[in-house]
């Protein structure tokens, strides 16, 4: 997709769209790069994150090869409607949203509480979802799922997000993490036209939705065996806040899983290793859909 005025469109040049649900919700979601297959790549957002909080390098690197659709759900950024305060009604929403535009079958790409959703949804709709793309994010009812620890849950929880907020929550808390961590965070504030901000409310619906997911019940661990899509594991080799278990507990559990994890690296290992992350993701696609045509 080419901008006749500006050249390509990137992350930081794309124009926001809006599309109207069946559920009455007007989703803000921003859509661009290349498709040979007409299967998009959904992104999932973090907590609290909006269509900003993407970092441009990442997703731009998976643009060039693939068409992603960057999307705010419900009653997060500029989307109408209210945040869900569990896991499964934020699945539903998203659901409304690729029915809203026709998207009938899509990739996902879910960080954190986005790699919840996106596990529900390959769930919920596993006809639909070809292939998931799961970063710093963990499995329901495992141990150490159930909220954060006091430090983690301060910063994340602050009324306002700050600079320094997100390095401690996201980076790891070594001097070559943080300096990569600064970098991330001079990227995402490129952007001129810029969603609107989270708000308290989004930050409590969502936080519920985390506590919800998280607490202690190993019987929710055998839904994992029921992804048959195959599946990405991105993921810290210290995250603070979704602890790194988590991730080898999900490979474990997905019959076809492959895990990475990045050193040196804690919850936003994706953004503090943009184009590696890039390239094992597109590696990953072309590899997977290679071999479902064979």
């Amino acid at each position: 997709m080419d901008n006749a005025d500006n050249g390509p469109v990137t992350a930081r040049t794309v124009r926001t769209g809006t599309v109207v649900a069946a559920n009455d919700i007007e989703y803000a979601y921003r859509r661009f790069g290349h498709s040979t297959d007409g299967v998009p790549l959904v992104f999932l957002q973090h907590f609290r994150g909006n269509l900003d909080n993407w970092d441009p390098d990442l997703v731009d690197d998976i643009a060039a090869e693939r068409e992603v659709i960057l999307v705010d759900n419900a009653g997060v950024g500029a989307s109408t409607g209210t945040v869900p305060s569990t896991v499964a009604e934020m699945a539903r929403d998203l659901l409304a949203f690729t029915d809203a535009l026709g998207v009938r079958t899509f990739d996902l790409f879910g960080f954190s509480l986005g790699g919840f959703v996106a596990q529900e949804l390959a769930l919920l709709r596993p006809w639909a979802v070809r292939l998931l793309v799961l970063a710093g994010t963990g499995p329901a009812g495992a141990p150490t799922m159930h909220g954060w620890r006091e430090d983690i849950q301060r910063e994340a929880r602050l009324d306002v997000s700050t600079a320094e907020s997100l390095l401690y929550i996201f980076f790891a808390h070594t001097d070559t993490s943080r300096a990569l961590g600064t970098d991330f965070l001079g990227r995402i504030f490129s952007r001129e036209d810029r969603d609107e901000p989270t708000t308290t409310t989004v930050r409590d619906a969502q936080y519920d939705a985390i506590l919800a997911w998280g607490i202690p019940d190993f019987s929710k661990l055998q839904r994992l065996t029921a992804i048959t899509q195959p599946t990405l594991i991105l993921q810290g080799d210290d995250d603070l806040m979704i602890r790194t278990p988590g991730s080898h507990t999900l490979a474990g559990l997905i019959p076809d899983a492959q895990l990475h994890i990045f050193p040196d690296a804690a919850h936003a290992s994706i953004f503090q290793y943009p184009h590696e992350a890039a390239r094992l993701v597109l590696e990953f696609v072309a590899a997977k859909t290679t071999t479902a045509a064979a």
